[in-house]
């Protein structure tokens, strides 16, 4: 029998590929969540407004969309986008929650970018509820850098192709519309840097509009939560610890005695060396939370995983237990 996992993260929603994977795999995945999220309700309401207004419809700078004249604030929009970005659960999840609370106004068909198969599921399953006619791309870019660049050829061609199809009627084709980024209160750059770049030719450039759709903080009752959980275990295969980000890892570890909280140095050695004694083990999602680990604390986690998805931690926790049995 597989052992038990804790994995230190939020259950995702509707669906958790991890729950998904190590579920059908025999493992009794735990969710302890080490972060809140809290949704900027005013925020995702400007986003609801985007929509109503057209501004996802390239006809709206000519005519109201008849789709929408129902709903009280319809406006010809100042700005238009040609798609969405979403890097985070989160951000999937908070652009659900809007239109489950209070439904889409519009149903445009445009490019859902995105980057990581986790966030790629949750979004696709918005998409197939919500936005039928829209398409999801970047699943297997894999990091932000990575999905901008994609994005430079892949949108710039959508743009492209769709000049070319209405330039028959009109010698002023409109501007190409920007991308509408739904992010964190905390995030990286990266791709707003990028696709705005002045080094790149202005007919490649590609305008980004943030809005921040949720905050993260760690949860006060975290520390309470991983301790009643890993103090209620008593199975004989071990457990497994999940760990996705740096948030929450000082707590980790002070409840399991590791690193600098061990009973003593030389207990800490000798559990280190020998894993055999141990009940519990540490895995990470990759190198940045390994590394954190590693530099602030001392600590090396038994297992980084080489992909940051399930099938990557399960991976690396079977060539570590095999090693560890032979």
């Amino acid at each position: 029998m597989a052992p038990s996992i804790l994995l230190l993260k939020t259950r995702s929603s509707p669906n958790d590929g991890y729950d998904d994977y190590f579920s059908a795999n025999n493992y009794t995945p735990t969710f302890v969540p080490v972060l809140e999220h809290r949704f900027h309700t005013s925020n995702l309401a400007e986003v609801r407004e985007l929509f109503a207004s057209g501004a996802f419809n390239p006809e709206a700078e000519n005519t109201k969309s008849t789709q929408i004249n129902t709903y009280e604030h319809t406006v010809v929009p100042s700005k238009h986008y040609g798609g969405m970005i979403f890097t985070s659960q989160r951000a999937v999840e908070g652009f659900a929650h809007m239109i489950e609370e209070h439904g889409l106004p519009s149903i445009p068909s445009i490019p859902l970018y995105t980057v990581g198969p986790a966030t790629a599921r949750t979004l696709t399953t918005l998409r197939d509820k919500y936005l039928p006619t829209s398409t999801i791309h970047g699943a297997d870019t894999g990091t932000g850098e990575n999905l901008a660049y994609m994005m430079l050829d892949h949108y710039n061609d959508l743009q492209k192709t769709g000049t070319s199809a209405t330039s028959s009627t009109s010698s002023h084709p409109p501007p190409k519309p920007g991308l509408l980024f739904l992010v964190g209160e905390q995030r990286r750059d990266i791709i707003p840097k990028t696709l705005m770049n002045p080094m790149l030719p202005e007919s490649k450039r590609i305008d980004v509009q943030e809005i921040v759709v949720y905050e993260t903080g760690e949860m006060d009752s975290f520390e309470t939560d991983f301790k009643t959980h890993v103090q209620g275990y008593n199975g004989e295969e071990g457990m497994w610890v999940v760990v996705f980000s740096p948030s929450g890892c000082e707590a980790m570890l002070r409840v399991l005695q590791l690193g600098p909280f061990a009973a003593t140095a030389t207990a800490n050695a000798t559990a280190a060396e020998d894993g055999s004694k141990r009940k519990v083990f540490v895995a990470t999602i990759g190198p940045t939370t390994r590394d954190h680990l590693r530099n602030k604390f001392g600590f090396e986690p038994d297992v980084c995983a080489e992909k940051p998805n399930p099938e990557g931690v399960a991976e690396g926790i079977r060539r570590f237990m095999a090693g560890l049995n032979n």
